[in-house]
């Protein structure tokens, strides 16, 4: 059974949803005052019905990873990722003039029913010269909160147009030439602590076979530093995703740099035409425990799409 929840908008910066007390996400919408770490929203601290953090923020690292936001590093020459830009024959370079923000616009709605959130989010992609390229409408849903399975979920919706005059190319750091880089697309940032953590999937697949391949799901377990315990989310494709503009794969490091990337250009470029759109819909379940195959497969099972 699916527990109240309770919605904070603190307008101009960010939304919080909390159950039984515990804060268990941050929607920040409130433009990052660093304009090299590409300004966009972020959903960050990510935490489990029992208040357990399970994802970073700017860690000394990479300081453009924040919790959980939409990402895309390399886009017709602009990085609207963050951070150094990975440039062919030449690795990483500090590329300020090539760093793109998005913008917030509004809400265009945000209902609170009881035990869900829904929200829908009006978005601009600006060039680093202020050109404005894309416009994207975002839809957030929080739903299953369940104190029962100890686990609560957030789908993430993405229709992104193109509005210039000539077609947006989506790539990444291997498509530019650097093996299994293929960071862009959503991306999920994990706290430190779980450096190490283990990663599967359906179908037998473990750790770093999961790099690079196609799989409906892709399950992350971490260990916490301080308290005797262990947190798993769950990285699910909606089947519209199968008829997307462009197959996706999946980028995840789980030793030094804990993160996971619903990559939709690790292998190769694709190019959206002026005044064409795509979509993708995928989900994060943030559970408490360590979860295997079965238990991964069940709940999901139960949990449909609508």
């Amino acid at each position: 059974m699916s527990a109240a929840i309770t919605v904070t908008h603190r307008h101009g910066d960010r939304v919080t949803v909390e159950a039984a007390g515990v804060p268990l996400m941050s929607y920040v919408y409130k433009p990052d005052p660093v304009a090299y770490e590409s300004r966009k929203p972020y959903t960050h601290p990510l935490r489990t019905l029992r208040g357990r953090r399970v994802s970073g923020y700017r860690p000394a690292d990479h300081r453009w990873h924040k919790g959980l936001q939409m990402t895309s590093s390399h886009l017709s020459g602009q990085n609207f990722w963050g951070g150094h830009t990975y440039v062919p024959g030449h690795w990483y370079q500090d590329l300020p003039d090539r760093i793109g923000s998005m913008r917030h616009d509004g809400f265009a709605g945000f209902t609170v029913d009881g035990d869900r959130l829904t929200f829908t989010e009006r978005l601009t992609w600006v060039a680093h010269r202020g050109d404005e390229w894309a416009r994207e409408r975002r839809d957030i849903v929080v739903h299953s909160v369940e104190p029962g399975e100890g686990a609560w979920a957030i789908d993430w919706g993405i229709e992104l147009t193109n509005v210039r005059d000539a077609p947006l190319v989506f790539g990444s750091p291997t498509t530019a030439g650097r093996e299994q880089a293929g960071y862009t697309g959503l991306h999920w940032r994990g706290p430190r602590d779980f450096g190490g953590g283990r990663v599967f999937g359906p179908g037998g697949l473990d750790g770093d076979d999961m790099m690079g391949t196609q799989a409906p799901w892709l399950a992350f377990v971490g260990e916490h530093d301080d308290v005797d315990a262990h947190s798993t989310l769950v990285f699910a494709h909606s089947p519209e995703n199968d008829d997307a503009i462009h197959e996706s794969h999946w980028f995840v490091r789980s030793k030094d740099t804990p993160m996971v990337a619903f990559s939709w250009a690790f292998f190769e470029e694709f190019a959206l035409p002026p005044g064409e759109s795509f979509t993708y819909r995928y989900r994060v379940v943030v559970a408490d425990g360590a979860w295997d195959r079965d238990q991964v497969a069940g709940y999901l099972d139960r949990h449909g799409w609508s």
